[in-house]
């Protein structure tokens, strides 16, 4: 079939590989320029967290994060481009004052394994010297940590760049806007194209179409700082909204991720910025020496259920709100669209994100 993409970012690019790889031709248009380094996609963080996600997304979003780490395993040894990933857990911890919502962390996704059990095991209790054992750089500053197996993370600028590079019969038309498109057509300034399917990746951009579709605000900082030494990502039980410290290779350091409910698309706040940096620098001092990087936000697609929706009619499918998920579901989305355009079987549980008709 011949394909057309509209929108390269993360979903865009993930169902362009997968399309590329199934034998299909295939057309991505952007309006943007490569690397697109101010969607949101370039912005994320990467983790792959489908357990720690639970307490308060629901069970598919842990359902599909599964499935997407065993396909993060078997597909990024095949890309074309080497892409930092990492599956060795993550722990979560905090201090004194947060303790009532550290062990509600762990009520809320025991409330929700007790009923689902196939979504993962359950946080293991760690006491001091377990935690020290396994990060020692968090040695004699905290009492105890949660440790959730089996999760990981993914360098998210390296894979976009990866998956395009991957595709062999993808043509990627940059700086070239549609102007209209419906099932089987795209417009551009310049010509109507025909296709046998086109696929609309354009997240927040199809907010026209989507009226219930809206933006949630996340915004991350990047630090180096060679004196502290991680082994995985870090997650910090915060009041108002959970946040990850997520090593990188090279004395690279990632802190993230706030979700406020907003559409903003300025700068990072003065208070967002305190408040991740006070708590890389609560969970070790070392990191008060860090050189600041870069500072970013950007706001991801999400409806009100925080699901994600396809939606199909014959000639054109819908993938949007990934909200916070994107990097670890993506793969899995894209895998279900290959499907559909397949006549294939899909797997009962997704059958829920899947919708007929428009819009």
């Amino acid at each position: 079939m011949d394909i057309a993409i509209i929108g390269a970012g993360l979903i865009g690019r993930w169902c362009a590989y997968l399309l590329d790889r199934a034998g299909h031709p295939v057309s991505v248009f952007e309006q943007g320029a490569d690397p697109l380094d101010t969607s949101c996609s370039w912005v994320g963080a990467g983790m792959l967290a489908p357990l720690s996600e639970l307490e308060w997304a629901e069970p598919l979003i842990s359902q599909l994060g599964w499935h997407a780490l065993s396909l993060y395993e078997k597909i990024l040894p095949q890309l074309e481009q080497s892409v930092f990933f990492q599956r060795n857990d993550t722990l979560v911890v905090a201090h004194h004052q947060d303790r009532p919502d550290f062990e509600a962390f762990a009520q809320r996704i025991n409330h929700k394994l007790d009923n689902q059990p196939d979504l993962g095991e359950k946080p293991v209790l760690l006491d001091r010297i377990r935690l020290q054992k396994m990060e020692p750089a968090l040695a004699n500053r905290f009492e105890q940590g949660w440790w959730i197996k089996g999760e990981g993370q993914v360098n998210g600028r390296a894979l976009l760049s990866a998956l395009m590079a991957s595709t062999h019969r993808t043509t990627w038309h940059w700086h070239t806007p549609t102007t209209a498109f419906g099932p089987g057509w795209v417009e551009t300034q310049s010509q109507k194209h025909r296709f046998d399917t086109v696929l609309d990746c354009r997240g927040l951009m199809a907010r026209d179409d989507f009226k219930s579709l809206r933006g949630v605000r996340g915004e991350l900082i990047h630090l180096r700082c060679p004196e502290v030494s991680l082994n995985r990502p870090v997650r910090m039980i915060h009041p108002r909204f959970p946040l990850y410290i997520v090593p990188r290779p090279e004395n690279h350091f990632i802190i993230g991720a706030t979700s406020i409910e907003s559409e903003e698309m300025e700068p990072v706040h003065l208070r967002s910025a305190m408040e991740l940096l006070s708590t890389a620098y609560s969970l070790h001092p070392a990191f008060a020496e860090a050189t600041i990087l870069e500072m970013r936000a950007q706001c991801r697609p999400a409806f009100p259920d925080n699901l994600p929706k396809i939606v199909q009619q014959p000639g054109l499918i819908r993938i949007n709100g990934l909200y916070r998920h994107g990097f670890l579901i993506g793969p899995a989305l894209a895998e279900i669209i290959v499907k559909l355009l397949g006549n294939a079987s899909l797997d009962p549980r997704w059958s829920g994100l899947i919708t007929t008709g428009a819009a």
